[in-house]
């Protein structure tokens, strides 16, 4: 496995993976439908911050989406093939993202996580840190972790 930067000519197929990646958490088809707008990646998405994917035998398994703003960084997106969770993917794509913000010049890395991705963040070493509204589901509140980076 190795990763390469993303190209904007695969949006549509980051972005279906994103969808097969979050629905592995049970989520029935309403509620995928209404997180499909914050799962798209688009243009813009490109131009204002770092996509980074996972390829394995020539195919793209994950990918992470990494957004800086001064001292604070944000993994944005960060999603694995379904079948292939568990094995070393994210792993990879959750260091991808410290190592870029490291050298964007963050001091400290957050992420708004899913529910069932939360533990995912705190094996890597991530703090729990208050919640926040979900970008899709209103009246939904998620964990927010965080990690210091100096």
């Amino acid at each position: 496995m190795h990763l390469r930067p993303a190209a904007p000519s695969e949006a549509e197929v980051l972005t279906d993976l994103c969808l097969r990646s979050k629905a592995v958490w049970g989520y029935d088809a309403s509620f995928m439908a209404a997180c499909r707008a914050e799962l798209t990646l688009t243009a813009q998405d490109f131009a204002h911050s770092g996509i980074e994917v996972a390829i394995e035998d020539g195919r793209i398994v994950g990918m992470a989406q990494l957004a800086v703003a001064g001292a604070t960084a944000e993994i944005e997106k960060l999603f694995v093939e379904p079948a292939l969770l568990r094995a070393g993917a994210g792993r990879r794509l959750f260091a991808w993202c410290v190592d870029a913000a490291r050298r964007a010049g963050a001091a400290e890395l957050i992420v708004v996580a899913d529910p069932g991705a939360a533990d995912f963040y705190r094996r890597m070493g991530m703090t729990d840190n208050g919640t926040a509204p979900s970008g899709s589901i209103p009246g939904r509140v998620l964990p927010k972790l965080r990690m210091g980076l100096s």
